[in-house]
């Protein structure tokens, strides 16, 4: 009959991945149970009453199961997670990126911040003389790039530690702006800032030592590549007098991950073989994820006006359609793979 001890240990291991469990949950259990017990019958039946796990081994279970769910090559099928969600945190950090370089260049151009880069409204956003807000957001612009690069480079420590200091500035904007009613900067809102700050950087855990390395020099291409595409068709949208045609940035979200969800479904149906498919489709499910969640939790800026939420209805429906044509194949991106390699030492630490 197991131990009280013993069945704390277990339920603190239910944290791990099943295939995990099975196959090394005995041998950690009675690791864990021998750094406890003494061998004196009365010493360990208080023991198993009173003690563990301990909060760093709590931690230490919790950190081995991020790493085993998103761990790369040779593990279950769930593991494709992990090499999706790396993508899928490197296409935002791309798209901070080119917001980055747009903000820079307006700022060379001394020309305004374009008013549909973020759902703010212009009367909440304030920026005293003398401030030091504009400064740090420029700063922020700066280290987002900075981030994107140095994560393609495969700097993993570097990049999370710029991107958690990235991320304190519109966090306490946001609290001012929340506690006065009044945005000290062009920061965005609460939505933006947990779907698309504080979510990739959390989701960053996903890059580590056993991780497969990404595609560096794609990846920097598309940063250039990205703002031409993206600001260019913009910008010709304005000069041509159809600004009115302008989405708002979650809108414009849901229309880029639509567009490149259409693109990879047509590539998928054409060449079913083609190796990485199912991965980059999982990575555009979390992607459309990501956008329809913005796009619905920004509905409510839009109250006012029918036409405008009409549209965003339209476009939240449009990116979940998108979704579904890539949903089957990133399903098959999680097809059975070789049993996983024995794993020995992992809870050595």
């Amino acid at each position: 009959m197991s131990s009280h001890l013993e069945r704390r240990y277990r339920r603190a291991l239910r944290l791990l991945p099943g295939w995990y469990r099975q196959r090394w949950e005995q041998d950690m259990v009675a690791a864990f149970l021998d750094s406890w017990l003494t061998g004196d019958p009365a010493a360990d039946e208080y023991i198993t009453w009173a003690a563990g796990p301990s909060w760093a081994e709590v931690a230490s279970v919790a950190a081995l199961a991020v790493r085993l769910h998103l761990r790369g090559p040779g593990t279950p099928r769930r593991c494709a997670w992990g090499h999706a969600i790396r993508r899928a945190v490197l296409t935002v950090l791309l798209v901070h990126a080119v917001l980055a370089v747009n903000v820079l260049v307006l700022l060379v151009w001394s020309g305004p911040l374009a008013g549909w880069l973020h759902v703010l409204p212009a009367s909440l956003v304030v920026v005293s003389p003398g401030s030091v807000w504009p400064a740090v957001y420029y700063l922020v612009n700066v280290a987002w790039i900075l981030i994107f690069v140095t994560l393609a480079l495969g700097h993993y420590r570097t990049a999370r530690v710029l991107a958690v200091l990235a991320i304190v500035p519109g966090l306490a904007a946001l609290v001012q702006g929340q506690l006065t009613g009044i945005m000290p900067a062009p920061f965005g809102p609460w939505p933006f800032w947990v779907l698309l700050d504080l979510a990739p950087v959390l989701a960053m855990t996903a890059f580590h030592r056993d991780a497969p390395p990404a595609a560096t020099r794609p990846w920097l291409l598309a940063l250039p590549a990205g703002y031409v595409l993206v600001y260019g068709s913009l910008m010709a949208l304005q000069a041509t007098g159809n600004s009115a045609w302008l989405p708002d940035f979650p809108g414009l979200c849901c229309i880029l991950v639509s567009l490149a969800c259409l693109a990879h479904a047509a590539r998928a149906w054409s060449r079913r073989q083609a190796a990485g498919t199912g991965l980059w489709s999982l990575t555009l499910t979390l992607l459309a994820a990501v956008a329809g969640a913005y796009r619905a939790t920004t509905l409510t800026g839009y109250l006012h006006d029918p036409h405008l939420i009409d549209v965003s209805l339209a476009e939240l429906l449009i990116v979940l359609t998108a979704a579904a044509l890539v949903a089957p194949d990133a399903a098959r991106a999680q097809a059975a793979t070789p049993a996983p390699p024995p794993y020995p030492g992992a809870m050595a630490a």
